[in-house]
Protein backbone atom coordinates (compact mmCIF):
# COMPACT_ATOMS: atom_id res chain seq x y z
CA UNK A 1 0.00 0.00 0.00
CA UNK A 2 1.32 3.42 -0.99
CA UNK A 3 1.65 5.71 2.01
CA UNK A 4 3.57 8.71 0.61
CA UNK A 5 2.10 10.83 -2.20
CA UNK A 6 2.82 14.11 -4.01
CA UNK A 7 1.16 17.17 -2.49
CA UNK A 8 -2.07 18.46 -4.02
CA UNK A 9 -0.14 21.53 -5.16
CA UNK A 10 2.33 19.34 -7.04
CA UNK A 11 -0.44 17.29 -8.65
CA UNK A 12 -2.17 20.46 -9.82
CA UNK A 13 1.06 21.89 -11.24
CA UNK A 14 1.66 18.61 -13.05
CA UNK A 15 -1.81 18.74 -14.60
CA UNK A 16 -1.16 22.33 -15.67
CA UNK A 17 2.25 21.49 -17.16
CA UNK A 18 4.11 23.68 -14.68
CA UNK A 19 6.67 21.21 -13.27
CA UNK A 20 10.27 20.72 -14.45
CA UNK A 21 10.67 17.56 -16.54
CA UNK A 22 12.50 15.73 -13.74
CA UNK A 23 9.63 16.24 -11.29
CA UNK A 24 6.93 15.76 -13.93
CA UNK A 25 8.42 12.35 -14.71
CA UNK A 26 8.26 11.43 -11.03
CA UNK A 27 4.59 12.43 -10.73
CA UNK A 28 3.76 10.59 -13.96
CA UNK A 29 5.44 7.42 -12.71
CA UNK A 30 3.68 7.68 -9.34
CA UNK A 31 0.33 8.12 -11.09
CA UNK A 32 0.96 4.86 -13.00
CA UNK A 33 1.18 3.14 -9.63
CA UNK A 34 -1.42 5.10 -7.63
CA UNK A 35 -5.07 5.19 -8.72
CA UNK A 36 -5.88 7.86 -6.11
CA UNK A 37 -3.38 10.40 -7.48
CA UNK A 38 -4.23 9.44 -11.07
CA UNK A 39 -7.85 10.38 -10.36
CA UNK A 40 -6.78 13.68 -8.79
CA UNK A 41 -4.68 14.54 -11.85
CA UNK A 42 -7.63 13.71 -14.12
CA UNK A 43 -9.84 16.03 -12.07
CA UNK A 44 -7.33 18.89 -12.26
CA UNK A 45 -6.89 18.29 -15.99
CA UNK A 46 -10.67 18.44 -16.49
CA UNK A 47 -10.86 21.68 -14.52
CA UNK A 48 -8.11 23.15 -16.68
CA UNK A 49 -9.88 22.02 -19.86
CA UNK A 50 -13.18 23.51 -18.70
CA UNK A 51 -11.44 26.77 -17.85
CA UNK A 52 -9.88 26.88 -21.29
CA UNK A 53 -13.18 26.00 -22.98
CA UNK A 54 -14.98 28.72 -21.06
CA UNK A 55 -12.31 31.15 -22.17
CA UNK A 56 -12.90 30.19 -25.80
CA UNK A 57 -16.66 30.51 -25.34
CA UNK A 58 -16.27 33.95 -23.78
CA UNK A 59 -14.05 35.06 -26.65
CA UNK A 60 -16.55 33.73 -29.17
CA UNK A 61 -19.39 35.55 -27.39
CA UNK A 62 -17.48 38.82 -27.40
CA UNK A 63 -17.04 38.40 -31.14
CA UNK A 64 -20.78 37.72 -31.57
CA UNK A 65 -20.13 34.03 -32.33
CA UNK A 66 -22.17 31.42 -30.45
CA UNK A 67 -21.16 27.84 -29.58
CA UNK A 68 -23.23 26.46 -32.46
CA UNK A 69 -21.16 28.51 -34.91
CA UNK A 70 -17.87 27.41 -33.33
CA UNK A 71 -18.76 23.71 -33.72
CA UNK A 72 -20.78 23.99 -36.89
CA UNK A 73 -20.48 20.90 -39.07
CA UNK A 74 -18.80 18.83 -36.31
CA UNK A 75 -20.66 15.82 -34.89
CA UNK A 76 -19.16 15.51 -31.39
CA UNK A 77 -20.41 11.93 -30.92
CA UNK A 78 -18.81 10.87 -34.19
CA UNK A 79 -15.58 12.61 -33.22
CA UNK A 80 -15.40 10.82 -29.86
CA UNK A 81 -16.23 7.49 -31.51
CA UNK A 82 -13.46 7.96 -34.07
CA UNK A 83 -10.91 8.72 -31.35
CA UNK A 84 -11.86 5.76 -29.15
CA UNK A 85 -12.53 3.19 -31.88
CA UNK A 86 -8.87 2.17 -32.21
CA UNK A 87 -6.52 0.40 -29.84
CA UNK A 88 -3.41 1.71 -31.62
CA UNK A 89 -2.54 3.95 -28.67
CA UNK A 90 -2.65 1.05 -26.22
CA UNK A 91 -0.57 -1.10 -28.56
CA UNK A 92 2.02 1.65 -28.92
CA UNK A 93 2.34 1.93 -25.16
CA UNK A 94 2.74 -1.82 -24.76
CA UNK A 95 5.39 -1.93 -27.50
CA UNK A 96 7.43 0.66 -25.62
CA UNK A 97 7.85 -1.51 -22.51
CA UNK A 98 11.54 -1.55 -21.67
CA UNK A 99 13.53 -3.60 -19.19
CA UNK A 100 16.93 -2.96 -17.70
CA UNK A 101 19.26 -5.29 -15.82
CA UNK A 102 21.35 -3.93 -12.95
CA UNK A 103 23.75 -6.19 -11.07
CA UNK A 104 21.88 -9.27 -12.30
CA UNK A 105 18.43 -7.93 -11.35
CA UNK A 106 15.91 -7.20 -14.12
CA UNK A 107 13.42 -4.33 -13.82
CA UNK A 108 10.59 -3.10 -16.08
CA UNK A 109 10.93 0.65 -16.52
CA UNK A 110 7.89 2.89 -16.04
CA UNK A 111 6.48 4.32 -19.28
CA UNK A 112 7.71 7.82 -18.45
CA UNK A 113 11.32 6.62 -18.53
CA UNK A 114 11.30 4.36 -21.58
CA UNK A 115 12.46 7.01 -24.08
CA UNK A 116 14.81 8.93 -21.79
CA UNK A 117 18.57 8.87 -22.26
CA UNK A 118 20.48 7.34 -19.34
CA UNK A 119 24.17 7.28 -18.54
CA UNK A 120 26.22 4.17 -17.96
CA UNK A 121 25.83 2.67 -14.53
CA UNK A 122 28.44 3.47 -11.88
CA UNK A 123 28.64 1.65 -8.57
CA UNK A 124 30.29 1.73 -5.19
CA UNK A 125 29.70 -1.00 -2.66
CA UNK A 126 26.07 -2.05 -2.81
CA UNK A 127 24.91 1.13 -4.53
CA UNK A 128 24.59 1.64 -8.30
CA UNK A 129 23.43 4.75 -10.14
CA UNK A 130 22.58 5.87 -13.66
CA UNK A 131 21.89 9.50 -14.54
CA UNK A 132 18.66 10.30 -16.35
CA UNK A 133 19.77 12.92 -18.85
CA UNK A 134 17.15 15.69 -18.86
CA UNK A 135 19.44 18.72 -19.06
CA UNK A 136 17.94 20.74 -16.20
CA UNK A 137 21.15 22.07 -14.73
CA UNK A 138 21.24 21.81 -10.96
CA UNK A 139 18.14 19.60 -10.85
CA UNK A 140 19.44 16.10 -11.44
CA UNK A 141 17.55 12.85 -11.85
CA UNK A 142 18.92 9.34 -11.45
CA UNK A 143 18.01 5.72 -11.10
CA UNK A 144 19.47 4.38 -7.87
CA UNK A 145 19.73 0.70 -7.02
CA UNK A 146 20.41 -0.46 -3.47
CA UNK A 147 21.33 -4.12 -3.45
CA UNK A 148 20.07 -6.46 -0.71
CA UNK A 149 21.62 -5.50 2.61
CA UNK A 150 22.85 -2.18 1.24
CA UNK A 151 22.34 1.32 2.59
CA UNK A 152 23.00 4.99 1.92
CA UNK A 153 25.17 6.54 4.66
CA UNK A 154 23.38 8.84 7.08
CA UNK A 155 22.92 12.25 5.50
CA UNK A 156 20.86 15.39 5.29
CA UNK A 157 20.26 17.61 2.26
CA UNK A 158 21.44 21.03 1.15
CA UNK A 159 18.46 21.29 -1.20
CA UNK A 160 15.56 18.92 -1.74
CA UNK A 161 15.66 15.19 -2.45
CA UNK A 162 12.76 13.31 -4.00
CA UNK A 163 12.83 9.52 -3.91
CA UNK A 164 10.21 7.50 -5.77
CA UNK A 165 10.41 3.79 -5.05
CA UNK A 166 9.97 1.72 -8.21
CA UNK A 167 10.74 -1.79 -6.96
CA UNK A 168 11.56 -3.48 -3.66
CA UNK A 169 11.61 -1.66 -0.34
CA UNK A 170 13.77 0.35 2.02
CA UNK A 171 13.41 1.80 5.48
CA UNK A 172 14.78 4.59 7.65
CA UNK A 173 13.96 6.15 11.02
CA UNK A 174 10.82 7.69 9.53
CA UNK A 175 9.22 4.56 8.11
CA UNK A 176 9.19 1.61 5.74
CA UNK A 177 8.58 2.33 2.05
CA UNK A 178 7.35 0.20 -0.86
CA UNK A 179 6.70 0.60 -4.60
CA UNK A 180 4.99 3.86 -5.48
CA UNK A 181 5.97 5.74 -2.32
CA UNK A 182 6.86 9.36 -3.16
CA UNK A 183 9.21 10.78 -0.50
CA UNK A 184 10.36 14.42 -0.47
CA UNK A 185 13.01 15.50 2.06
CA UNK A 186 15.08 18.62 2.67
CA UNK A 187 17.57 20.05 5.17
CA UNK A 188 15.16 19.46 8.06
CA UNK A 189 15.55 15.70 7.65
CA UNK A 190 18.42 13.33 8.41
CA UNK A 191 18.15 9.67 7.45
CA UNK A 192 20.01 6.47 6.68
CA UNK A 193 18.05 4.42 4.10
CA UNK A 194 18.59 0.66 4.41
CA UNK A 195 17.23 -1.98 2.02
CA UNK A 196 17.10 -5.56 3.25
CA UNK A 197 15.65 -7.03 0.03
CA UNK A 198 17.10 -4.51 -2.42
CA UNK A 199 15.31 -1.75 -4.32
CA UNK A 200 15.30 0.51 -7.36
CA UNK A 201 14.44 4.20 -6.99
CA UNK A 202 13.98 7.23 -9.22
CA UNK A 203 15.58 10.18 -7.46
CA UNK A 204 15.65 13.93 -8.06
CA UNK A 205 17.78 16.45 -6.17
CA UNK A 206 19.00 19.99 -6.66
CA UNK A 207 22.04 20.02 -4.38
CA UNK A 208 24.49 17.73 -2.65
CA UNK A 209 23.82 15.37 0.21
CA UNK A 210 25.60 16.26 3.44
CA UNK A 211 26.94 13.20 5.25
CA UNK A 212 26.62 13.46 8.99
CA UNK A 213 28.27 10.43 10.54
CA UNK A 214 31.73 8.89 10.92
CA UNK A 215 34.21 8.54 8.08
CA UNK A 216 31.56 9.39 5.51
CA UNK A 217 31.95 13.05 6.52
CA UNK A 218 35.18 12.99 4.51
CA UNK A 219 33.03 12.90 1.36
CA UNK A 220 31.40 16.26 2.07
CA UNK A 221 34.02 18.43 0.28
CA UNK A 222 33.19 16.49 -2.87
CA UNK A 223 29.45 16.49 -2.34
CA UNK A 224 28.68 18.80 -5.27
CA UNK A 225 30.35 16.31 -7.61
CA UNK A 226 28.50 13.20 -6.46
CA UNK A 227 24.87 14.22 -5.93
Amino acid sequence: MISCHPTQEMLEKFANGELPATLAAAVSIHAEMCSECKAQIAAYTEQQAESGFNGVSSHASSANVNDEDVFAGIDIDDLIAAITATDEIDIALEDKEKTITVKGKEYVLPRALTNMTMSNWSSIGKLARSRVELGEGEIRASLLQIQPGGSVPEHTHKGFELTLLLDGSFEDDMGVYGPGDFIVLDGKHTHNPVSHEGCLCYTVSNDAQHFTQGINKLLNPFGSFIY
